[in-house]
């Protein structure tokens, strides 16, 4: 019976030294490297898309973390439709329209980087009279953008510069060809335009000069914020769902605007070929269309500083009301 009972349990501790064996054997550890996302992007035609065509091109080359898909409008009203019913994921958009999307969408977009600081200049054709912001009193300024960035940035640095209402007559046009019409038709002509139409009215007129950067002159109030002219938004739900996706994009699009900033020529061409603006144009526009990628706190403060100036002129500006930091995609 003993002989039995030994057999039995040498039997026992064989099987049980089988099983520990088996589980002790090492799995190959699973690959987690992460492979990328498409990325569905919507800019507009201008220096808001210029700072992507290096990641774009990149991408098309199959040389970037991400695949990205690329839709380009004339007008944001094309676009913004896309994003919030999912069928952007990021859009190139000015600034203060992100925070009326948020703001009238339930947060539904989040801002994720800066991505263009001010491309707004006042030039004068046939004459040298402006040289500072008093010297526009009494003069009459050919500008479009009414009713948005343009309108609320020239007001806020006339009262910034001491000018009153009605010590500057503003005829806002529709569009920047009916300014360059104006040129055209007189002799002497004071206009507010952006990039890149800056540099096709210069292309014209050879006695067109740049007179003010309003970036520049914002700088120069060092009152806390800066002039923005537009960044990324991006769909919360792909923000919330993406996160590394989003981490390489932003590496991926800091890389292209040091790109283009750097190489000028060979930006250009690239802007070219994605049909943004014509090579030539872009050339020349590039040096002052202050394109940059600035991202985390320092997008927030800058942002905030910025939408709390237009928010003082006229808070629908902003959609009615501040957005809280909820607007900012902050990666953790």
């Amino acid at each position: 019976m003993k002989k039995i009972f030994a057999l039995m349990l040498s039997l026992v501790m064989v099987f049980t030294l089988c099983a520990c064996g088996g589980s002790t054997t090492e799995e190959a550890p699973e690959d987690t490297a992460f492979e990328g996302t498409t990325i569905r992007i919507g800019g507009l035609k201008g220096p808001t898309s210029m700072g992507m065509v290096k990641m774009l091109s990149d991408g098309q080359a199959g040389q970037t973390v991400n695949t990205y898909e690329f839709t380009m409008a004339g007008s944001a009203d094309e676009l913004t439709p896309k994003l919030l019913q999912g069928e952007l994921d990021i859009l190139a958009v000015p600034v203060n329209l992100g925070a009326i999307l948020h703001n009238n969408s339930d947060g539904a977009v989040q801002m994720l980087a800066v991505n263009t600081l001010g491309v707004i200049y006042m030039v004068e054709k046939g004459g040298e009279t402006v040289t500072d912001w008093e010297s526009l009193k009494g003069q009459t300024i050919y500008a479009t953008g009414k009713g948005s960035t343009p309108e609320y940035a020239l007001n806020f640095l006339l009262e910034q510069y001491g000018l009153e209402e009605g010590d500057v007559t503003v005829e806002w046009k529709s569009e920047p060809s009916e300014v360059v019409a104006q040129m055209a038709a007189q002799d002497h002509v004071i206009a507010m335009l952006p990039q890149p139409f800056v540099t096709v009215a210069q292309g014209k007129f050879p006695d067109l000069k740049i007179a003010l950067s309003l970036t520049e002159s914002w700088d120069a109030l060092d009152n806390g914020s800066q002039f923005i002219t537009a960044g990324l938004i991006v769909r919360t739900q792909f923000a919330q769902e993406n996160p590394e996706a989003l981490a390489a994009f932003l590496e991926e699009y800091a890389a292209s605007t040091q790109f283009i900033n750097e190489n000028v020529a060979e930006g250009a061409q690239l802007v070219g070929e994605f049909g943004i603006v014509e090579a030539a144009v872009a050339e020349k526009a590039i040096p002052y269309c202050n394109i940059v990628c600035i991202s985390g706190s320092e997008m927030m403060d800058m942002t905030t500083g910025y939408l709390q100036t237009l928010f003082d002129q006229n808070p629908q500006a902003v959609g009615g009301q501040m957005p809280g930091e909820e607007f900012f995609y902050i990666a953790e």
